[in-house]
């Protein structure tokens, strides 16, 4: 087997893979929503530290609206409504909608086609759940230029002598809003919990490509089990909660995520559960702790915005775990922080991808040069071989003697070009999830036509070239003797242009680089070996 035969098919399989699997996923029998919300109050929970609350349920209640309130900040434009209050509405201010950039991204929303919003009630006898109505202070805030934050507060007295504060506290420059509760006075209600969680319907966000489908739904973080994904799937059939003192919940698409992260050191519950046909809760439950003057309070934070992994990093313990690279994170980190040094250099994705492109090339340029040379000591002795097989025609026992020993006589390891493409290959699909899912490239303009390194190329001159390196490489490499296989590797780069017509241009625009830098290094070889015509090996 050639080398170059064993790279294709590699590639090949891997973006079939990809295809069926985003084709069973894009045709999986999903019905819309209707614009209700069942009860997603939490049904029970088994907190370690504190009693365990009963729960408010409301069956079949629909997801009703009650006053908007209005909150602008630098990054945020987002609607609380006063019925549960809820944060129903966040739009990312510095980041374009998938099919309109000039307009901002919808990530929260509470009506078709999508219902994605964060919910936070309390648990305990005469505490009011997330379908109370709170009162507002005002309907509209401004984060204004002198201040680094602001305070929205929401109030809630019930007919006893309990009283509820729920405040948000946005802050500037970032997407961190603090969720807290005050309970007063703290005599009134004894086992108080609040819970955080998100509701979710399972469809798959606007603009998610049918070839390159990401995953969407809920994940889960404890140091004990460390980073989990739960999808809809699972969570339909059931999924126990699960307590502990540390970790976070969140909801994850394409790029994105909200994400509820709740102090340290504090006992709490994480629990899932599908509560209507396509509508999904992931949540957190967390004990209210004891204030002076009598009250009883708790604070998490919510993220809701970009996988900028540096700032999630920052944020939790594995919280930039979201950008979920699979098996291949060990591969994949190290190159995701070499592409981003390349950019903060150059200024450029498109040019950071060039770079790395050209860095990986060198770094395998002693495997690669191994693989190559064996192809183009193939090729040279190509009319031998034809000889051979045609000297010993269907004797497949006397053929493979003659062709051994002229392996022997040349000094050719038929096998010797796989081991170093092998070792590659893992680099490669490692940076293919890199360029898929790196936020920080999303809308990242390259040059000339190409404005969306993430989208793909709207000309698909890109595939194009591709698609015509990929035929010199063919040219380059050793016709194989079998007249179908050598048919196979002609319509092959058809084949792959293509497909990767639907690919995004940053995936595209590396492929295309990665092959005319093995067009130059394979040339260079043939040129240096005498190959060509001149010859370099025994006749």
């Amino acid at each position: 087997m050639d080398t170059q035969r064993l790279i294709l098919f590699i590639v090949f399989s891997f973006s079939l893979l990809l295809l069926w699997e985003s084709w069973q996923e894009y045709h999986a029998p999903k019905t819309r929503p209707a614009a209700v919300q069942p009860d997603s109050v939490p049904k029970a929970h088994t907190l370690p530290a504190g009693a365990a609350p009963s729960p408010a349920p409301n069956s079949g209640a629909p997801l009703s609206k009650g006053q908007r309130i209005s909150v602008r900040t630098d990054l945020l434009d987002a609607e609380i409504d006063t019925q549960g209050g809820d944060l129903r509405r966040v739009v990312l201010l510095k980041h374009g909608a998938a099919t309109d950039r000039k307009k901002p991204l919808v990530l929260l929303a509470d009506e078709p086609p999508h219902y994605y919003v964060a919910q936070s009630g309390l648990l305990g006898e005469g505490l009011p759940s997330h379908k109370e109505t709170y009162r507002a202070e005002a309907t509209a805030y401004t984060l204004a230029p002198d201040q680094s934050s602001l305070t929205v507060r929401l109030y809630w007295e019930g007919p006893g002598p309990v009283r509820v504060i729920k405040s948000y506290t946005f802050h500037r420059g970032s997407y961190v809003i603090d969720v807290g509760y005050e309970v007063h006075p703290a005599a009134a209600t004894a086992n108080a919990a609040a819970y955080f969680q998100f509701l979710r319907d399972d469809s798959p966000p606007e603009g998610e490509s049918r070839f390159l489908s990401t995953y969407t739904g809920p994940a889960l973080y404890t140091e004990a089990q460390k980073f989990r994904k739960l999808s809809f799937s699972d969570i339909a059939k059931g999924v126990s909660p699960i307590t502990a003192q540390d970790g976070w919940v969140a909801m994850l698409q394409h790029y994105f995520l909200a994400a509820y992260l709740p102090p340290p050191g504090v006992a709490r519950e994480y629990y899932a559960r599908k509560v209507a046909d396509t509508l999904y809760t992931a949540g957190v439950i967390l004990p209210l702790s004891s204030k002076a003057e009598g009250t009883l309070q708790v604070t998490a934070r919510l993220y809701v915005g970009p996988q900028e992994q540096d700032t999630l990093k920052a944020l939790a313990p594995g919280l930039e775990l979201t950008v979920d690279y699979g098996m291949l994170t060990v591969l994949a980190a190290p190159l995701f922080w070499l592409l981003k040094t390349l950019h903060d250099w150059l200024g450029n994705w498109g040019f950071a991808i060039i770079a790395l492109t050209v860095l990986i090339k060198l770094a395998f340029y002693p495997l690669s040069a191994a693989s190559y040379r064996s192809m183009a000591k193939l090729k040279a002795v190509a009319p031998r071989l034809q000889r051979i097989k045609e000297l010993y025609g269907d004797d497949r026992q006397k053929l493979h003697q003659a062709m051994m020993e002229l392996y022997k006589t040349e000094k050719i390891n038929p096998m010797g070009g796989c081991l170093p493409v092998l070792v590659q290959i893992p680099v490669f699909i490692a940076l293919y999830w890199v360029l898929l899912y790196s936020v920080e490239m999303r809308h990242a303009p390259f040059i000339l036509w190409i404005q969306d390194l993430t989208a793909p190329d709207p000309y698909y001159v890109l595939p194009i070239l591709m698609g015509l390196s990929m035929i010199v490489q063919t040219k380059l490499n050793p016709t194989p003797p079998d007249p179908i296989q050598a048919k196979v590797m002609m319509v092959m780069p058809v084949v792959f242009s293509v497909m990767f017509f639907f690919f995004p241009a940053g995936l595209v625009l590396y492929w295309l680089v990665n092959n005319l830098l093995s067009i130059l290094q394979q040339w260079r070889i043939n040129h240096v070996l005498g190959m060509a015509e001149k010859g370099g090996l025994s006749r």
